[in-house]
This record gives C-alpha cells, structure tokens and sequence, in this order.
C-alpha cells in the first residue's frame, strides 16, 4: 500500500500498541483510519466488520473466530458493525496480558465505540483520534498540497486530491442514508442536510437550538439530539466557553462548527479560493480553518490537551484557549494581519482573566513577531508545525 501524506499519528500510534494489548483509533469515515492502520503495521491480518461474509464470520462465533485470524496480531475495521467484538476481545486480552498491540480496533462511530471500549476493553486499550489531514501533513508525499488547498477542500485525503465538492456530496449522501441507519440513529436525511446548511451560514456563532428549531420547525430537542449525532461522528463541534471566576459575565453558550471547511464550503456551493474571497464567511470559514488545524496537531502531540474559547458579555474574545497540564495559551485567530492596538489591549485583558501566560495571534501574513513580552503575531505558513507552548 503506498502512502500519499505522512501521518503524524503513525508514531503515536505505534507507541500506544507497545505500551497497550489494544489501541482504538476514532475518527471521521475516510479520514484515513484504515491506510494509517496498515501502514503502521503492514502485513498484519485485516477484518473488515462492514463486509457481509467477515461479519457473518464473526457473529457465528466471534472469540473463536478473532482467535483463529490473530496470531501475530490483527486490524479490526468498523468494529461497531459487530458489537459482540468488544467482549470477545476482552476475553483474549485477559488470556494473555503480556503480550501488547495486539489488536487495533478502527471505528466511525464514536458513541458505539466508546460504549464498548468503556465496557469491556477499560485498562486494555487505548484510544488515539485521528481527524483528517492537519496543513502540515498535506504538504508531504509524493504530491504535496498547499494549505491554501486543504483550507477550500477539507483536510479528508480524497477530497483535498481531487474535484472536493463531488466527494462531499456523495459522502453526504451515504452518512445520511447509509451510515445513520447502521449506526441505529433515526434522522429524517432531509432535515439533517437543512440543519446543517444553516449551520454553515452561522458557522462558528453561538449555538442557540431554540433558534434552530423555530427556523426547521422541529422541536428544541429534535435540534438537540440532531447536533449531538454529528458531534459524536465528527462532523460537527460545539466548542464550549471557558469559565472562571473573574467578577465579569461570561457567555455560557457553546459556539457551533462545521469540523472541516471542505464540508463548510460545499454547503455554502463556494468552489475556488476566490469565491471564498468574496464570500460574507471568508472570515468565519478562516477561524475555522485554523482552529481545526491547530486541534488535529494538538490530539496528536498533546492528547490530554482541552479546548475552549473565551467570551465576556462586554465583548472581549479569545477564539481558542489550550490547556496543556494546567498552563493555559491563547489564540487569537486573524483574516487580516493581526497586532492592532485595540485588539492587543483585549488580548491583555484576557490573558489576565484567564490566568493564560501567553497568546499567539494567527493571521495569513509571513514572518512571526513578538509584541510584548507575553504576545505574539505568527503567519499561519509559519506555524504549520504547531503553535509554541
């Protein structure tokens, strides 16, 4: 199998199968789950759960059936197709714990997974998520994309290589008719795709379901529980403020993003970057864009990082706040070249209230420059290797 893009998660990857007997990799259909897995580790046995012969072959006698395939190890592909996996991996794991990486379990569908590693594999495995491509990763292999490129396609390999408005409409319309289904979710495809065309006019604005539901004509709920399907299977995030007790009102609401700006702008029918250009969500869509890119490095290098944003009802912002082991960093997110004085005297302030001990400001100019001595300015080309602790 030959690879197009350097994964960062490769490393992380082969190090979580060293120290665990499982690892579980999560993520978005077609991100790259499968191709990571095996290349990781080549040669090794694969089960697709999806396929109807290897399912059947699995419910028949599912311990048994493991048994017989792994011998120097095994990939089990969309294992929440065949639930009784989980407790059949328990099984062989405790018959012999001394022997790690044994099996990398690969899944589409969080809550189902989740469910089943939480139940049966706590303490066996390990969980390790993989988003679609960060800009850095795009830019290796034999055909390196810009990060201008995986900003209008989206950062899922397929799309970002080739005609990105044909893929999404035809991942759309499988997850929606396809997968929804497999998965056991009741929606209504129609109303899923109109939910998530209005939320890419709102695109990354504060999540007001109420809002939603008068404008769809469906219940609070239903708005509810349709948000809560796409943020379990990657499409969507609900980026929640960050809280402490500063003596200020805080915004309390989280703020609502299509994950990946391939998706973003294909609802949105923009095609080229200068369409984007002149498009009302240039600037949303570019917020976007840099807060993905900076969150799929950060569950790579930094898996126990958490993300929020900071908001004060008088109006100061900060559009992504990292907490890595307790030291919070701020990142402000700029279409334009960022460093104004006014916006500098917000950053101040809430890197004050917020305890953080630096900001970066991200914006599409070169170069990288400080502007006090906690705050600085960094081109997005320059920091395509991570934001700096």
């Amino acid at each position: 199998m030959q690879s197009m893009f350097q994964r960062r998660a490769s490393h992380r990857l082969a190090d979580l199968a060293h120290r665990f007997p499982a690892v579980v990799i999560l993520g978005p259909r077609q991100a790259g789950k499968t191709t990571l897995a095996r290349l990781t580790f080549p040669g090794r046995p694969y089960l697709d759960c999806e396929d109807p012969r290897t399912a059947e072959f699995l419910r028949d006698d599912t311990g048994f059936a493991l048994q017989q395939r792994e011998r120097a190890g095994l990939i089990i592909d969309e294992a929440q197709a065949v639930p009784a996996v989980f407790s059949a991996l328990r099984g062989l794991i405790d018959a012999d714990r001394r022997r790690n990486g044994r099996f990398i379990v690969l899944g589409s569908a969080q809550p189902t997974l989740v469910r089943g590693v939480a139940e049966s594999l706590a303490g066996r495995a390990a969980v390790l998520e993989l988003g679609p491509l960060a800009a850095c990763e795009a830019r290796t292999g034999e055909a390196p994309l810009g990060w201008q490129d995986i900003w209008l396609k989206g950062g899922f390999p397929d799309a970002a290589r080739g005609e990105f408005r044909e893929w999404w409409e035809s991942y759309l319309r499988l997850f929606l008719e396809r997968d929804l289904p497999q998965f056991g979710v009741g929606a209504d495809p129609v109303l899923m795709r109109r939910l998530m065309t209005m939320a890419a006019h709102a695109q990354g604005g504060l999540f007001n379901a109420s809002q939603l539901s008068a404008s769809l004509g469906v219940s609070y709920h239903t708005v509810q529980r349709y948000v809560d399907i796409l943020e379990q299977t990657f499409l969507v995030r609900r980026l929640r403020p960050y809280f402490r007790n500063v003596g200020k009102r805080l915004v309390k609401a989280p703020k609502l993003y299509l994950r990946d700006t391939g998706l973003l702008h294909h609802l949105l029918n923009i095609r080229t970057i200068e369409e984007l250009d002149g498009h009302p969500i240039r600037g949303a869509s570019w917020e976007t864009f840099v807060i993905e890119d900076v969150l799929r490095r950060e569950a790579i290098a930094h898996p126990d990082s958490q993300a929020w944003f900071w908001r004060t009802a008088a109006g100061t912002e900060i559009d992504l706040v990292i907490e890595r082991a307790g030291r919070r960093v701020a990142v402000e997110v700029k279409s334009g070249r960022g460093g104004s004085a006014r916006a500098l005297r917000g950053l101040r302030d809430a890197l004050s209230d917020l305890d953080a001990y630096r900001a970066w400001i991200v914006d599409q100019a070169p170069g990288i420059e400080r502007l006090d001595e906690n705050i600085a300015r960094g081109g997005f080309e320059d920091l395509l290797d991570g934001v700096p602790a």
